[in-house]
């Protein structure tokens, strides 16, 4: 992670007790940087503003779980991409949009968020190997759930049909998927990152 000057630990230290001053500090720093990041998938810039202002609200709800300055910025991101998928996916059904371009955006958005991350023991590639190598090792059952789930953008009762399972049985397996991949990632990213880009 990049080094943080001894003023912004300050700042930072500050933003945990509740300063308005400080929250107001981070808000004008990453402002921009969420907005141009929403823009860029929504293209609608209103739609963007009031999804940078909703994930800085996030942002100061949360703010007991956010333990380092650096995480800051990759929860904003985080928070901001949900938002975005959200807006894009309830555009999909009015507009029928392909499941090939949400899953696109989503893997753009994704890329983003790690590269945000400044990774210093792992290069993106790497994680992106260390991923499909943990989907690839899952029990063959767990894996067919998980990739039409994830990649596929479909709904546990289409899963249980086209499987030959009941729902609880694809529950069961995306719980299991997400446990293993989040015990095998735990040590290269914060545990909200992790369950936001497996399980959005």
């Amino acid at each position: 992670m990049k080094e943080i000057n001894h003023n912004e630990l300050n700042y930072f230290k500050a933003f945990k007790e509740g300063d308005n001053d400080a929250f107001n500090f981070y808000f004008n720093k990453y402002y921009n940087r969420v907005l141009g990041f929403s823009i860029q998938f929504l293209y609608d810039k209103d739609e963007a503003k009031n999804v940078t202002q909703e994930a800085f609200l996030k942002l100061w709800i949360n703010k007991d779980k956010i333990e380092t300055a650096n995480g800051i910025l990759p929860f904003l991101y985080t928070y901001a991409k949900s938002i975005c998928l959200n807006l894009l996916r309830h555009n999909e059904v009015k507009n029928k949009f392909k499941n090939e371009l949400l899953n696109q955006k989503e893997k753009e958005l994704d890329t983003q968020i790690l590269n945000s991350m400044h990774f210093d023991s792992l290069e993106l590639t790497e994680l992106e190997v260390l991923i499909n190598k943990v989907i690839a090792e899952l029990p063959e059952k767990t894996k067919q759930v998980y990739l039409k789930k994830r990649f596929e953008n479909k709904k546990n009762e289409e899963i249980a049909t086209e499987m030959g399972v009941s729902q609880k049985a694809v529950e069961a397996h995306m719980t299991k998927a997400l446990k293993i991949l989040k015990e095998q990632l735990s040590d290269y990213l914060p545990s909200f990152i992790i369950i936001t880009l497996l399980n959005s």
